[in-house]
């Protein structure tokens, strides 16, 4: 069992924030059309990043126009796709595509196999598809058997598993290039990352965050290389509160404080 340890503090800044979505800033519903992010949750997100010069953004594998739609009325950086889209400080589009043949025959493949396999669903998104399983987990064999078929057979495409959900994704496309592309460029540049992550998708994210000497948080239990830990999406949400509230004070009064929220070390 972990112990229960204080990470160091954050301090006004100092750090670039990097949010997963689903899983992280909200719970994980039946189908991901039933996403909410609490307002006030929100709220703080807008005001930590306002208190560091706009260095946070929003990780996610959901395309950059459903993050937009959930994190309204605010306006964040963004990483969709796993990072095959992303949106910088200054609203410049970067975009990593798949050719449109391509794209078209891997939809009418996919259509066509998840047919036969009832409760499953094909999200398309353009750049990626997304094979879900979560309302039929009996299924979960020959949904990742295709998903292998299909990524042996095209080798421009990577094979990305999640929770109950497997995507196929341009190759080289991860969360962990994305959040390094964040770090290059300002305002994220010069800071020290810190990452919020709940899935496999997030690994590759928390390995580039460990790298740069930042702070990788896994939410949730199972083997992961982040160093630290909260337990559930309603941990993150205090979590962000104690921060946000945390830089407000200590900007306030400008001097340091040592409290960086319950989280919890892996040995």
């Amino acid at each position: 069992m972990a112990d229960m340890l204080t990470a160091p503090p954050v301090l006004p800044g100092h750090y670039a924030f990097f949010f997963d979505l689903d899983g992280t800033l909200a719970g994980i519903k039946p189908h991901p059309d039933q996403v909410s992010i609490p307002e006030a949750v929100l709220q703080n997100l807008h005001q930590l990043s306002l208190m560091n010069e706009g260095a946070l953004a929003l990780i996610s594998g959901r395309s950059m126009a459903e993050l937009d739609m959930l994190a309204s009325p605010y306006h964040f950086p963004l990483a969709g796709v796993h990072g095959a889209e992303r949106r910088d400080i200054h609203d410049h589009t970067h975009i990593v595509s798949l050719p449109d043949a391509l794209t078209q025959t891997l939809h009418k493949q996919l259509s066509a196999a998840l047919a036969v396999l009832p409760g499953t669903e094909l999200e398309a998104k353009g750049m990626a598809f997304a094979l879900h399983y979560r309302q039929a987990p009996q299924h979960e064999d020959a949904v990742l058997a295709l998903a292998h078929t299909v990524a042996d057979a095209h080798p421009q495409l990577a094979l990305q598993p999640g929770k109950c959900v497997v995507e196929l994704k341009p190759k080289g496309i991860n969360k962990g290039a994305a959040i390094a592309a964040f770090m290059a460029e300002a305002p994220f540049k010069g800071r020290t990352p810190v990452f919020l992550g709940d899935d496999l998708t997030d690994e590759a994210g928390f390995r580039v965050v460990n790298q740069a000497g930042g702070i990788a948080v896994k939410v949730g239990p199972g083997d992961t290389v982040a160093e630290w830990r909260l337990a559930d999406v309603a941990s993150v949400w205090q979590w962000i509160s104690d921060i946000a509230n945390q830089q407000q004070q200590q900007i306030a009064q400008s001097k340091g404080g040592n409290y960086y929220g319950s989280l919890s070390r892996r040995l």
